[in-house]
């Protein structure tokens, strides 16, 4: 179970950090052209992670770090304290702020709790950054779930976007405890998300499983939205549910944001495999490897 939760954390960072370099780059072309077949680190190609190198994190991935070292600092999770370090880490933080974080902040500033303070983004991302909580908590779904919906509403306070915070957490467990990917997905959507966007919006993802990833992340739109990114990271999930490299790969090929789509399915699909899938010079030249593997020594 150790090794399985530790890949679970590494694969959600180490799909971020594969992204980096073409993140936020939508025509797949340019990706071809600047990088071939994106199988390793880079540095990024557009400005929005100016300064960032190759094996570094993007500000999703930032945002994971913070939270493994709030759950550190408090011996789980506490929103209080989660809060007071992500904004604390903002104030100086050099990489990029998406509107979700400049809203969140702004509310805060303008005297909002740190229970309204979430803006009304509906971006994947918010749902993306669980891996850690996913790690501590794997063993009291209730308490996970709780923890997954509060730290999610944090900073996007979208009520799919919580919904689908809830849905990997639970995915994930099954998954730890045993189930394969999609019958993981399967299980948690007949269980707690019948009738809802998330089904619905699952089911695109598994549907789409034999059609080329490229065109399908395409049709579903490469963008941040819960409507273009979580079938999209489903369709990770369900057409390399036994590949774990052509996963991460394709993800970050077929541009957009690829880091909101990749960490959740990483996640998953990590969970499964365990570290044995995570290619070497992946983990050699993740940039946080060793901040996260003191995480791992000290939760």
């Amino acid at each position: 179970m150790k090794d399985r939760l530790n890949a679970m954390v590494l694969s959600s960072l180490v799909a971020d950090a594969l992204s980096l370099g073409a993140h936020w780059v939508y025509n797949t072309n340019v990706i071809d052209r600047k990088f071939g077949r994106v199988d390793g680190y880079h540095d990024p190609l557009t400005s929005f992670h100016k300064g960032k190198k190759a094996g570094e994190q993007t500000h999703y991935g930032d945002q994971v770090l913070v939270l493994m070292a709030s759950l550190e600092a408090v011996s789980g999770f506490d929103l209080e304290n989660f809060a007071q370090s992500w904004r604390l880490f903002f104030e100086t933080y050099t990489g990029y702020f998406d509107h979700a974080t400049k809203d969140t902040l702004q509310h805060l500033s303008d005297g909002k709790d740190i229970h309204t303070c979430g803006s009304e983004s509906d971006d994947l991302a918010g749902a993306s950054r669980i891996a850690p909580l996913c790690h501590v908590y794997a063993g009291d779904v209730e308490k996970l779930v709780a923890a997954v919906r509060q730290q999610t509403a944090f900073t996007h306070d979208n009520a799919t976007v919580i919904e689908t915070a809830d849905f990997f957490s639970r995915a994930a467990v099954k998954v730890l405890d045993g189930a394969a990917p999609l019958q993981a997905v399967d299980a948690v959507v007949g269980d707690h998300f019948k009738g809802s966007t998330v089904a619905s919006l699952v089911k695109d993802g598994l549907d789409s499983a034999e059609r080329e990833t490229r065109q399908v992340i395409a049709d579903f739109g490469q963008e941040c939205s819960i409507e273009a990114a979580l079938p999209g990271a489903i369709h990770l999930i369900a057409r390399y549910e036994n590949d774990f490299e052509a996963a991460l790969v394709e993800n970050v090929m077929a541009g957009g944001d690829s880091s909101a789509r990749g960490m959740p399915a990483a996640m998953i699909l990590g969970a499964h495999h365990g570290m044995e899938a995570i290619p070497g010079q992946w983990l050699d030249g993740l940039a946080s490897r060793a901040r996260v593997e003191e995480f791992f020594s000290s939760i």
